[in-house]
């Protein structure tokens, strides 16, 4: 019984996410103000990229609902974006959930 229950559960989470979620390593830039004047810059690799957003892991620590701004160093398109969700602290940083604001399709370069 507990196995169909986590079946279950695991199904009714893929209904809510919205598209295809791919393991990727795309180039990118994240900028956001850490305090007023105080501009944060760093560059890393997606983990997971969809077409709304993509997972990072940074040795910052971000607030949920920060707002940032991501830069695909691929393709050199930027887009306005927000944390949505925090996971685990991991030897390289925390793991971070970031979903663009009004993305554009082909924001990732990839087919998706």
């Amino acid at each position: 019984m507990a196995f169909r229950k986590g079946v279950a559960e695991a199904s009714k989470w893929r209904q809510r996410r919205r598209g295809v979620r791919l393991n990727s390593r795309v180039p990118v830039a994240l900028d956001w103000a850490a305090a007023p004047g105080k501009e944060q810059h760093i560059e890393i690799h997606t983990r997971m990229v969809n077409p709304y957003g993509c997972l990072v892991v940074i040795p910052h620590d971000l607030a949920l609902e920060q707002k940032v701004q991501l830069t695909n160093l691929a393709t050199h398109q930027a887009n306005a974006a927000v944390v949505v969700w925090k996971g685990n602290k991991r030897p390289d940083g925390w793991e971070f959930g970031i979903e663009l604001i009004s993305p554009q399709m082909d924001f990732w370069g990839l087919e998706l």
